[in-house]
């Protein structure tokens, strides 16, 4: 079915404007990720040690077989105490009646190891600041599900944006003489480069 000028036009504009806000932040952070060793950051950490009250243990399936998630009361516990917040559900480790619980994130990184038997724990979170949190964004890396969804249809809008702006310049490139030796200068760079001056 032929595609009308018209037709490629609407899809276009709205690809374009589905993908502006996407497209500026992952063109600025394709500059911060490709000078990340030139860009100062002090991680900020964030450690506590203490014990959990024994009371707070009692009822907790600890066995090998149990769920590895941190029950409901320790969550409330953690985060009016020391304002660690925990999501629900969440799935940790048993190893030898210590409960681990890894928490990746954009930008940073946590983790808690309780002792079930004697109530110590160990927290520790490193936060690497706003701009590792936007390269991570573009990374993907500890985004979760939507964010990931939100990668897959950013995406499929840019391809449609990228097909109609070539299918438009192949319907106006007789009126513009320099049409095509610019779109070649725009395959022949990169490739020259990856060529010839990637090892």
């Amino acid at each position: 079915m032929a595609i009308s000028l018209g037709s490629a036009r609407q899809w276009h504009w709205i690809s374009s404007a589905v993908c502006l806000v996407g497209m500026l932040l992952f063109a600025i952070t394709g500059i911060t990720l490709n000078h990340a060793g030139e860009i100062p950051a002090e991680p900020q950490l964030v450690s506590h040690e203490s014990v959990v009250p024994v009371e707070l243990l009692q009822g907790w399936d600890t066995g090998e077989d149990a769920p590895p998630v941190l029950p409901r009361v320790l969550r409330r516990w953690f985060a009016s105490e020391y304002r660690i917040f925990i999501p629900g559900g969440r799935s940790g480790e048993w190893d030898s009646g210590e409960f681990y619980l890894a928490m990746p994130r954009p930008g940073g990184d946590a983790w808690l190891s309780v002792d079930t038997q004697t109530g110590d724990f160990i927290y520790e979170s490193t936060d690497r600041g706003w701009i590792a949190y936007l390269n991570d964004l573009h990374k993907g890396r500890d985004t979760g599900t939507v964010w990931r969804w939100f990668l897959d249809v950013f995406s499929a809008a840019c391809i449609i944006f990228c097909l109609t702006g070539f299918w438009l310049l192949w319907k106006q490139s007789s009126q513009r003489v320099s049409t095509w030796p610019i779109t070649a200068l725009g395959v022949l760079i990169p490739l020259v480069i990856a060529l010839v001056f990637i090892h």
